[in-house]
């Protein structure tokens, strides 16, 4: 039976844009941790008999009786949705949702507080997530979520029907995971991955002592605005700025030609895959090198990191227990791997069971559809990572130049057609006024 899929995401996962167009567009979804999840959502569902389209985050409820009627089922994978600042967005998800007549499955989502689960911090959102699982329990048998800390607080909000899922990233390659170590120690020579959340301030003491000694260390931004940073250097407000966090092209990280950032997930795993060893503050960077077989450590600063973690064995500390002087080669020694693999096929089986019970079909037990997949993404041509404009060739930087030039010449001619036509407009309207008042005598 064919079935059609309306999965909320930013953009499929052999959509193929250029760091400019990325970037003017925010086709990474403000962070491209995000695509790392909707990707693996959609290879999961993509069986030989699923068609799945694209939201690119697109809510208008004028959308509704359309979607009814061109899809069967509306998957809606999200991150740490249950957050203050992102109330706005939760409404208009759930206005679009209670005029969905067709089932609606959420493919996990996490709540954001402080790593305690701080319940009161969340009282001001309590009546707008009630409202949008209320509307997705309506067209659902439950609602999937990321961990435990999120599924206390919905318990709370009065739900029962809520399963904990994980996040479908970590089974981009099923029930197979084989996280391993590949040396004894890790050594100032080796090559180490940096994930930095920039608004998590304590990381600055870390990132200097690990530059100084880790000559091989990269750091891998994965947020909108540091992408414009390396593509047009300094935003005018930051220009002249210097900080401990890279975030400023003075930063010597940036300097160095130590900063990659990548568009899509693929080229992201391939390039982690030869890393020794990955840590920092960010979960989806953190998962991106476990699956690509690369040891991984998390600093778990809120909630939605906490849970993920706990959830799939992932080595962590928590924020405020790591001292500034931390060093990367204490964390390979401490990092144990053994939970995490071992209890993947379990949390897969979880997953599985989850998709069975919402009638969505498994790419894995599906003949070679996941192979098929995979196949596809080997065959497409993702840009590399974007450097430091510093490092970056002439011709790289004379074709970007022309890519604003003939850009702004496009935006040109939409406003004078846009002007145009609102000329138009005052003219019909300036001739009609006359006309009307006439036949009104």
């Amino acid at each position: 039976m064919h079935q059609r899929i309306l999965m909320r995401a930013k953009k499929g996962p052999f959509d193929v844009y250029s760091p400019e167009e990325a970037f003017e567009g925010n086709w990474i979804g403000e962070n491209n941790g995000n695509l790392v999840f909707s990707h693996a959502a959609h290879k999961i569902l993509r069986t030989s008999t699923a068609e799945i389209t694209s939201t690119g985050f697109k809510v208008d409820l004028r959308d509704a009786d359309r979607i009814n009627e061109q899809y069967d089922v509306y998957v809606i994978p999200l991150a740490n949705a249950f957050r203050r600042s992102y109330a706005h967005r939760i409404e208009a998800m759930t206005k679009l949702v209670e005029r969905l007549k067709i089932p609606v499955v959420v493919l996990g989502v996490g709540v954001q507080t402080n790593v305690a689960g701080d319940r009161e911090y969340l009282r001001p959102i309590d009546d707008v997530v009630s409202r949008f699982v209320r509307a997705v329990l309506n067209r659902s048998h439950s609602i999937g979520v990321r961990g435990e800390i999120t599924e206390g607080y919905l318990r709370t909000l009065g739900f029962s029907a809520v399963d904990v899922i994980g996040c479908p990233s970590m089974f981009l390659h099923g029930d197979t995971l084989g996280v391993e170590k590949g040396k004894t120690a890790l050594e100032p020579h080796d090559r180490v991955a940096l994930t930095v959340s920039p608004y998590v301030k304590s990381m600055g003491k870390i990132i200097a002592g690990h530059q100084q000694r880790y000559p091989n260390l990269r750091y891998l931004p994965q947020d909108l605005k540091t992408l414009g940073t390396l593509l047009y250097g300094d935003a005018p407000e930051d220009r002249g700025k210097t900080g401990s966090i890279p975030i400023h092209t003075s930063h010597p990280l940036f300097t160095e030609d130590k900063v990659r950032m990548f568009l899509d997930p693929w080229t992201w795993m391939d390039y982690l895959a030869g890393f020794d060893f990955a840590f920092g503050t960010r979960i989806h960077g953190t998962i991106t090198a476990l699956i690509a077989g690369t040891p991984g450590f998390l600093f778990a600063h809120d909630s939605r990191t906490l849970e993920l973690a706990r959830y799939f064995d992932i080595p962590h500390r928590v924020m405020k227990d790591v001292p500034a002087d931390v060093d990367a080669a204490d964390l390979y020694e401490e990092a144990d791997y053994t939970a995490l693999n071992n209890g993947h096929k379990a949390r897969y089986a979880t997953m599985l069971s989850f998709l069975t019970k919402h009638d969505l079909g498994n790419s894995f037990a599906d003949g070679d559809s996941a192979g098929r997949f995979d196949a596809q993404v080997r065959a497409t041509a993702f840009p590399p990572a974007v450097r430091p404009a510093a490092a970056t060739s002439t011709e790289e930087l004379l074709a970007r130049v022309q890519w604003l030039h003939d850009r702004n010449g496009e935006l040109r001619r939409d406003l004078e057609t846009m002007e145009e036509q609102r000329l138009r407009a005052r003219v019909r309207r300036a001739v009609r006024e006359p006309v009307r008042r006439i036949l009104n005598r």
